[in-house]
C-alpha cells in the first residue's frame, strides 16, 4: 500500500494555515478532482478522497491537533475517524462544503439561499429606427412599451382584495428547500428555490381579478429614449429602471432599446470613418477645378489638382462620425475620385478630341467614317466576285 501524503500537502496549506484557509484550499482541490467534472478519472476519484480524508481531519480542531502530534499513526488503530471508509460525511460543516461544490455544478448551493430576498426585475427590450443622419447628430425618440404597473386593486399583492397571501407551507417561508442525497461519498445537500411560491416564501390562494395574483397590469406608456450622437447600427441604449418590475422589493429592471440605422445613399460607415465617391469629368481630372463634396455637415468645397487620376482617394480630416465618449472627437471621411468618360458626343466635341489627340501626339488611322456612318468594310470577301 502506497504511503499516505500529508494532509497539510494535499491541500495545498502550511502548518500554520487558519481554519479558513483550510476550508478554502478544500474548495478549490474537491472542485477539481470531483468525479463529477472528471466521469471515468480514477485517479482524480482518488485524489478527491483524499482531499476529503485531509479536510475531515485538519477542519476538526481535536483531531487536527492529535495529527499535528502523531501523524497518521493518530488514527491507524480503528480503522480511521470514523464513518465511510473511515470518515464520516454526514456532519454539518462537510454538508455545507458539498453544499457549495454542487450548487456550483448544479445551480444550487448556497446562492439560491439568497433567491428570496430583493432582487432586480429582469430587462425589457425594444427597437426604434433612425435614419444615418440622426446617428451622426443624435437624436430623441418617443417609444410606446407595455410596462407593468402596481395593480391598483390588491395594492400589489395579487391576492384578493380582503385577503393576504399565506406563508408557504413546503418552505415554511424561506423560500427554499433543502434535498438531500447518499452518494458515495456520504451524504449531500442541495438547496434549491421553492417550486411553490418561486423564491417568495408565500404563496395566494384566493388570487386578484384584475392582475391574475401577479400584482402587476400592463399599462402603454411614452417612453422617451436619448439616442447619443455617433452610435452605429445594432447598438443599445440602456434606459434604467424602465423594464420589468423587481422581486421581494427589489428595484425595476433596465429598458434596452436596440438602435437600427437605415443605409445612406451615398456615405458608408466604418467605425468612425466616412466613406464615399465623387464622379468628376474629364476636363476636371485633366485641368482642375473647385468642386462642391456632399458631406454630413453640408457641402465642402475642396480644389482638384490637374492631372487628377480615377480612383484618387482624399481625406477631409474631421468630418467622419463623432465619438460616442467625446462628441469634440470625430473620425475622417474619405472620399475617392472617378473619373467619368462621356458616352455620347457631338460633331464639335469629336473635332476638339481630335485635335487634342493630334496635339498629344497621337497617330489617328485613316478612315473614310464620317459622323453618323459606318466605314466601308475591306476584307477578303469584299467586292464583287470575278467570273
Amino acid at each position: 500500500m502506497a504511503e499516505k501524503r500529508d494532509y497539510y500537502e494535499v491541500l495545498g496549506v502550511p502548518k500554520t494555515a487558519t481554519e479558513d484557509e483550510i476550508k478554502k484550499a478544500y474548495r478549490k482541490v474537491a472542485k477539481k478532482y470531483h468525479p463529477d467534472m472528471n466521469p471515468g478519472d480514477k485517479s482524480a476519484e482518488e485524489k478527491f478522497k483524499e482531499a476529503a480524508e485531509a479536510y475531515e481531519v485538519l477542519s476538526d480542531a481535536d483531531k487536527r491537533a492529535r495529527y499535528d502530534q502523531f501523524g497518521h499513526a493518530a488514527f491507524e488503530q480503528g480503522g480511521g475517524p470514523g464513518g465511510f471508509g473511515g470518515f464520516d460525511f454526514g456532519g454539518g460543516d462537510m454538508g455545507d462544503i458539498f453544499g457549495d461544490i454542487f450548487g456550483d455544478f448544479f445551480g444550487g448551493g448556497r446562492s439560491s439561499a439568497r433567491r428570496n430576498g430583493p432582487r432586480q426585475g429582469p430587462n425589457l427590450r425594444a427597437a426604434v429606427r433612425i435614419t444615418f443622419d440622426e446617428a451622426i447628430r443624435g437624436v430623441d425618440k418617443e417609444l410606446d412599451i407595455a410596462l407593468k404597473e402596481e395593480c391598483k386593486t390588491c395594492g400589489g399583492s395579487g391576492a384578493k382584495p380582503g385577503t393576504s397571501p399565506e406563508t408557504c407551507s413546503r418552505c415554511g417561508g424561506s423560500g427554499q428547500v433543502v434535498y438531500t442525497q447518499q452518494s458515495m461519498f456520504g451524504t449531500v445537500r442541495n438547496v434549491q428555490q421553492c417550486p411553490d411560491c418561486h423564491g417568495s416564501g408565500q404563496v395566494i390562494k384566493q388570487k386578484c381579478s384584475d392582475c391574475s395574483g401577479t400584482g402587476y397590469i400592463k399599462v402603454r406608456k411614452k417612453v422617451k429614449v436619448s439616442i447619443p450622437a455617433g452610435i452605429d447600427d445594432g447598438q443599445s441604449v440602456r434606459i434604467r429602471e424602465k423594464g420589468e418590475p423587481g422581486i421581494n422589493g427589489g428595484p425595476r429592471g433596465d429598458l434596452l432599446v436596440n438602435v437600427q440605422v437605415s443605409r445612406h445613399p451615398k456615405f458608408q460607415r466604418q467605425e468612425y470613418d466616412i466613406f464615399s465617391t465623387e464622379p468628376i469629368s474629364f476636363t476636371q481630372a485633366a485641368l482642375g477645378a473647385t468642386i462642391n463634396i456632399d458631406t454630413v455637415d453640408g457641402p465642402y468645397t475642396y480644389t482638384i489638382k490637374p492631372g487628377t487620376q480615377t480612383d484618387t482617394r482624399i481625406r477631409l480630416k474631421n468630418k467622419g462620425v463623432p465619438s460616442l465618449r467625446n462628441r469634440n472627437l470625430r473620425g475622417n471621411h474619405f472620399v475617392t475620385f472617378v473619373v467619368q468618360v462621356p458616352e455620347h458626343l457631338n460633331s464639335a466635341q469629336k473635332e476638339a478630341l481630335r485635335k487634342f489627340q493630334e496635339a498629344m501626339g497621337e497617330v489617328r488611322e485613316e478612315t473614310s467614317e464620317k459622323d453618323g456612318e459606318k466605314p466601308e468594310k475591306k476584307g477578303f470577301f469584299s467586292g464583287k466576285k470575278k467570273k
